[in-house]
C-alpha cells in the first residue's frame, strides 16, 4: 500500500482528512451532531418543565440530581451492560435509542396531556404535613413524578447515547491514526450542534396557541410537541446513519476480530474497581489526588451556581415558553463560544503558555463571573438604581445576565479547555494507571462533584426552610473556598506534570513510585 501524501499546513489544522476517509468521517460527524443537537434541545426542555411547574422552582433541582438522575443513570447503564452480554452491539444500539425515543414520545403525547391526573398531589399533600419546609424540593419531585422522570431521562441521554453509544462505536471503528485527526472534528460537530439547537428551540418556543391543532391544549404544549418531534427526528437520523455505516462502510471481518482482541486485552486490566478501591488508589498518588480535586471542584461549582441562576431566570420568565426560549439563547451562545474556543484557544494556549495556563482558564472564568453574579444578587435594588436606570433594565435582569454569561462561558471552557487539559494528565501514566486512574477520576470524582453540590443544597435548604435567598451567602462562601482550592490544585498538578514530562514519561511518575509495581517500571514511553 502506497504511503498517503501529507497534508498542507492549513489543511492539517482545519481538515486533516483523506478523500477515501470521508465515507466514514461525514456520517460519524452527522451522528455526533444529531445526538448532541437532541441533547441541547432536551437540556432546555427538562429545566423548563420542572422549574416552571407550580409550585416547583429551582430548589427541586438538587433533589432531582441525587434521587432521580443518579439512580436513572445507574439503571440504564446496568441495562446497557446486560443487553451487551446477550445481544450484538448493533442490536443494543437500536434498543437503547428506541427506548429513549419511545419514552419521550409517551411523555409528550400521553403523560403530559393528562396533567394533574398523572401526578401524586394527594400523597404530596400528606407528606407536606409531616416533612419540614426544607424538604419541599423532595416533595415537589415526588408530586410531579412524571416531570422528574422526564428530567432524569433527558439528562441520561447525554450519558448513554453520546458518551457510551456514540463514543464507544467511534472507538471501535476508528484506528489510532484516524482518531488523532477525527476526534477533534467530532467534538466540533457536537459543539456546533448548540449553534443550531439554540435558534430551533427559540423559534419553536415563541409560538402562539393554534386552536386548529388536534392535540395541544396550550401554546407551550404545542411547542413541546414540536420540540419532541425534532428530538425524535434526530434519533431516527442517527439510527439511519448507523444502519448505513454498518451496511456500506464497516468491514465486519476486521471490526469483529479487532473487537475480540481489544476485549481480550482490556479484560486483563479493566475490571471495574469498587468505590472503596477507587478511593484507595487515589490516596496512593498525589498526582491523581490533585486531578480528582480539579474534577470534583468543577462539577461542584457548576452544580452550586446553576440552581441560583435558574431560580432568577424562573422569576424573570415564569411562562414555560419564554423560559425555554431564553434557555435556547443561552444554548446558542454556548455553542458559538465552545466552537471558537476549540478552534482558537484550547491548543494555542497549551502550546504557547503551557498546561497550567490552559487549566486555569476555567476556574478563573468561574471566579470572575461569580463575583459579578453575587454582586448583583446581594446588592439592594436602590444601590443599583444608577446602573439599572442607565442600562434600562431591572436588577433581576442583570443577575440573570451574569448567571447566563457564567453558564455559557464555563460550559464552553469545559468542552474546549477543561476536558483537554484533564485528558493530557493521563498521558504520562502507565497503562494500568491510566485505566484505574480514569475509572477513579471520571467515574467516582465526577459523580462526587455532582452529587456533592446537590447534597450541599439539600442541607442548606433544610436549614433555611427552603429559602434559596438565605442559602445564597453560604453558597457564595463555599464557592469561593472551592475555587481557591481548585486553583491551588491546578498549579500543583502543573508542576508535577512538568516534572513527569521532563523526566521522560511514566517511569518517573513523580514521588508516586509506590503506585507502580516493579514489573510496571518499564521503559515503555507515552506516544506523545
Amino acid at each position: 500500500m502506497s504511503q498517503e501524501a501529507p497534508f498542507g499546513k492549513l489543511r492539517s489544522f482545519f481538515w486533516p482528512v483523506h478523500s477515501h476517509e470521508l465515507k466514514k468521517l461525514i456520517p460519524m460527524l452527522l451522528m455526533g451532531f444529531f445526538i448532541a443537537f437532541a441533547y441541547n434541545i432536551l437540556r432546555s426542555v427538562k429545566d423548563t418543565i420542572i422549574v416552571t411547574a407550580d409550585p416547583a422552582g429551582a430548589s427541586v433541582i438538587p433533589f432531582l440530581k441525587v434521587w432521580a438522575m443518579l439512580p436513572m443513570a445507574l439503571l440504564l447503564t446496568s441495562l446497557f451492560v446486560k443487553l451487551s452480554h446477550r445481544y450484538s452491539s448493533q442490536q443494543v444500539f437500536y434498543m437503547m435509542f428506541s427506548l429513549f425515543m419511545l419514552f419521550f414520545a409517551l411523555f409528550t403525547f400521553v403523560s403530559y396531556p393528562l396533567g394533574d391526573a398523572a401526578h401524586l398531589h394527594r400523597f404530596a399533600n400528606w407528606l407536606q404535613l409531616y416533612l419540614p419546609d426544607g424538604l419541599s424540593g423532595l416533595i415537589v419531585m415526588i408530586r410531579f413524578w412524571t416531570f422528574s422522570l422526564f428530567y432524569a431521562m433527558c439528562e441520561t441521554w447525554g450519558v448513554i447515547c453520546l458518551s457510551i453509544l456514540f463514543w464507544g462505536f467511534a472507538n471501535e471503528i476508528t484506528s489510532v491514526s484516524q482518531a488523532a485527526r477525527f476526534y477533534g472534528l467530532f467534538a466540533l460537530g457536537a459543539h456546533g450542534s448548540g449553534i443550531a439547537a439554540g435558534p430551533v428551540s427559540v423559534f419553536l418556543s415563541n409560538r402562539s396557541f393554534n386552536p386548529h391543532w388536534i392535540i395541544g391544549t396550550t401554546a407551550w404544549h404545542q411547542s413541546l410537541i414540536l420540540l419532541t418531534i425534532s428530538v425524535l427526528a434526530s434519533g431516527f437520523f442517527v439510527m439511519a446513519i448507523y444502519y448505513w455505516l454498518q451496511r456500506n462502510v464497516i468491514d465486519h471481518s476486521v471490526y469483529d476480530s479487532k473487537k475480540l482482541i481489544d476485549n481480550t486485552q482490556v479484560k486483563k486490566i479493566t475490571s471495574k474497581p469498587s468505590m472503596r478501591e477507587s478511593f484507595a488508589y487515589l490516596a496512593k498518588s498525589k498526582y491523581l489526588t490533585r486531578m480528582a480535586i480539579v474534577v470534583v471542584s468543577y462539577n461542584l461549582v457548576i452544580n452550586l451556581v446553576e440552581v441560583l441562576w435558574k431560580d432568577q431566570v424562573k422569576q424573570l420568565y415564569p411562562n414555560p415558553s419564554e423560559y425555554n426560549a431564553y434557555m435556547g439563547h443561552v444554548t446558542w451562545v454556548t455553542g458559538v463560544l465552545a466552537t471558537l474556543m476549540a478552534f482558537f484557544i484550547s491548543g494555542n494556549v497549551i502550546r504557547r503558555f503551557g498546561w497550567t495556563a490552559a487549566a486555569l482558564i476555567t476556574p478563573m472564568i468561574l471566579l470572575v463571573t461569580s463575583i459579578g453574579f453575587f454582586t448583583f444578587y446581594f446588592f439592594p435594588n436602590d444601590h443599583l438604581a444608577v446602573l439599572t436606570n442607565f442600562m434600562g433594565v431591572t436588577p433581576i435582569v442583570l443577575v440573570a445576565l451574569f448567571g447566563s454569561t457564567q453558564n455559557a462561558l464555563s460550559r464552553s471552557a469545559k468542552y474546549a479547555v477543561f476536558d483537554t487539559t484533564k485528558e493530557l494528565c493521563f498521558i504520562p501514566l502507565t497503562r494500568e494507571s491510566k485505566v484505574k486512574g480514569k475509572a477513579a477520576i471520571d467515574g467516582v470524582s465526577s459523580r462526587m462533584g455532582k452529587s456533592g453540590g446537590a447534597l450541599v443544597y439539600q442541607g442548606l435548604l433544610l436549614a433555611s426552610n427552603n429559602s434559596l435567598v438565605r442559602c445564597a451567602p453560604y453558597v457564595a462562601g463555599i464557592l469561593a473556598a472551592v475555587l481557591v482550592g481548585w486553583i491551588i490544585a491546578v498549579k500543583s498538578l502543573g508542576r508535577q506534570l512538568n516534572k513527569v514530562t521532563a523526566a521522560g514519561g511514566e517511569a518517573a511518575m513523580l514521588e508516586d513510585a509506590a503506585l507502580l509495581k516493579p514489573s510496571a517500571r518499564s521503559p515503555e514511553r507515552s506516544p506523545v
